[in-house]
């Protein structure tokens, strides 16, 4: 008799033990009775009725998910690898257990599908130089639909983009010109620059006496310094220009008198 009671006590303390949950602060707890949805236990020790009740835990906490490896063809033709990660939070726990047998391999390839979507509708230059609006339409998408599911979807974040070599190689070659043109249109709007500064000079030269002179004086002065086995003459331009007017009067009196 003895033995039968301890025994029955023992059960006893087992079957309550076992209706003895911890939930932890970052899970919720998913209640079904007989099969049937219960409620939702917060964090803390819980206790449910064993055998008649079961508790799913569902975490919480935002999850990264990575998005394999798309190979994908852009909408101007061109072959391309895209893989991407997904950010997810449970916000609805019994949706995320009642609604879908696994909610973050369904989001998983949710994404995916949305993945090869957008960017296969997008060109080239588009997808390398747009990621953050690619992203947030991949968000769009995934968010739709899973909201049934209970999951808010975070972020979603375009990672790499591999492009095959050929392209690769086009793109170098297109950026090199590309650097060259600007060489060389960064080249002609010095010369520019430099033409107009000599053309305001002479005309500053030719309206003072001297100036010009005094130009040339300071050019000699700088190369005075120099070895150089040519010797330089200087005449004054004004002395050169009444050389050149007595000329022209002397010649004017030779036609005359002939």
């Amino acid at each position: 008799m003895g033995f039968l009671f301890w025994t029955v006590v023992v059960i006893i303390i087992i079957f309550i033990l076992s209706g003895l949950k911890v939930i932890n602060q970052y899970q919720r707890g998913v209640v079904l009775t007989l099969g049937k949805f219960k409620g939702i236990k917060q964090p803390g020790l819980r206790i449910i009725v064993p055998i008649f009740q079961k508790m799913v835990r569902v975490d919480i906490r935002s999850t990264p998910i990575d998005v394999p490896k798309q190979e994908i063809i852009t909408k101007d033709n061109v072959t391309a690898a895209v893989d991407a990660v997904v950010y997810i939070r449970v916000v609805d726990p019994a949706k995320a257990v009642l609604e879908t047998t696994n909610y973050s391999f369904a989001t998983s390839q949710f994404a995916q599908a949305a993945l090869r979507d957008v960017t296969g509708n997008v060109e080239l230059d588009d997808l390398l130089s747009k990621r953050e609006e690619i992203s947030t339409q991949i968000k769009d998408i995934v968010d739709k639909q899973t909201e049934q599911w209970g999951v808010d979807i975070e972020n979603v974040r375009v990672q790499n983009i591999e492009l095959p070599q050929d392209m690769k190689r086009a793109m170098a070659k297109q950026a090199e010109a590309e650097r060259e043109r600007r060489a060389n249109i960064i080249s002609a709007d010095g010369e520019k620059l430099a033409a107009q500064n000599l053309a305001d000079a002479a005309a500053i030269f030719a309206k003072v006496p001297g100036a010009l002179n005094l130009r040339t004086l300071g050019t000699l002065e700088r190369i005075s310094s120099e070895p150089s086995q040519k010797t330089m003459m200087l005449f004054p331009v004004e002395l050169i220009d009444a050389l050149r007017g007595a000329g022209n009067v002397l010649m004017g009196n030779k036609n005359t008198k002939e």
